[in-house]
């Protein structure tokens, strides 16, 4: 009944722009190994705030697995290992500035610097996906993740010359496992609740939809595409961070 009172209050007509947008989100994630948090998060900020960061998580969490799972012979398990460390301090991080400090104020800074390392990136600056590099894109996504939901850019820099099934393999194993950690430090500091797990639930199937269209279309997407693909998403990210901000939402 509860489900049923839900799906009425949202409307038919929300509920088909809300699906509509997961889907497309879950398919891009599905060709790139990432994009869903960085497409579907900021604009579901400005016209469906109750999917963030809450359900965006929540859906993100199967579909980094099974992303992960289709690539998983690809995947660079001692960068993911070290990005995880980074994700779960970064998320450790988030959940104690949520008590002390502006989410909006923490949300401008890392779109701001995301924004230069985009730009520095298109101007030719090379960034190796080296351990080092990938511990300290773990812990900053795991602070961006847990605030705004779109934890992917700083991988999305840190990673962009990476072939496209390691990428696909290795962001999945991290994006499933740091979501899981981020949903569980949601909850414990009172921003995730039965109500957002619903809509959760809800949005499910459209999210399994985006990621089996997917599968037609990843094997067919040119390395330097990818790349492009990558940093636009984390251009994307950072702007609808702003823009989310600057609207009040």
């Amino acid at each position: 009944m509860a489900l049923l009172d839900l799906l009425n209050s949202i409307g038919w007509d929300r509920l088909l722009a809300m699906g509509s947008l997961v889907l497309v989100g879950a398919c891009l994630q599905g060709v790139s190994g990432l994009g869903f948090a960085m497409f579907a998060s900021p604009l579901a900020a400005l016209w469906f705030p109750e999917l963030v960061p809450g359900p965006m998580l929540v859906l993100s969490c199967p579909l980094a697995l099974m992303t992960g799972m289709r690539d998983r012979r690809s995947i660079e398990w001692p960068m993911a290992r070290l990005a995880l460390v980074g994700r779960v301090v970064g998320t450790g991080v988030a959940a104690v500035s949520l008590t002390l400090l502006s989410a909006q104020t923490l949300s401008v800074l890392f779109a701001v610097l995301i924004l230069s390392g985009v730009g520095l990136s298109l101007s030719g600056w090379r960034v190796m996906p080296t351990l080092r590099n990938t511990t300290i894109a773990g812990l900053a996504s795991g602070v961006m993740g847990t605030i705004t939901s779109v934890g992917a850019p700083p991988f999305a820099i840190a990673m962009q010359h990476m072939p496209a099934d390691r990428l696909r393999g290795t962001f999945g194993a991290i994006f499933f496992i740091g979501s899981a950690v981020s949903i569980a430090a949601l909850t414990a500091v009172g921003r995730m609740g039965a109500h957002e797990f619903l809509i959760s639930l809800i949005l499910m199937p459209w999210m399994l939809a985006g990621f089996l269209v997917s599968g037609l279309l990843k094997g067919r997407v040119p390395a330097a595409r990818v790349r492009a693909l990558l940093l636009g998403m984390a251009g994307l990210g950072a702007l609808g961070i702003l823009a989310r901000v600057l609207t009040g939402h």
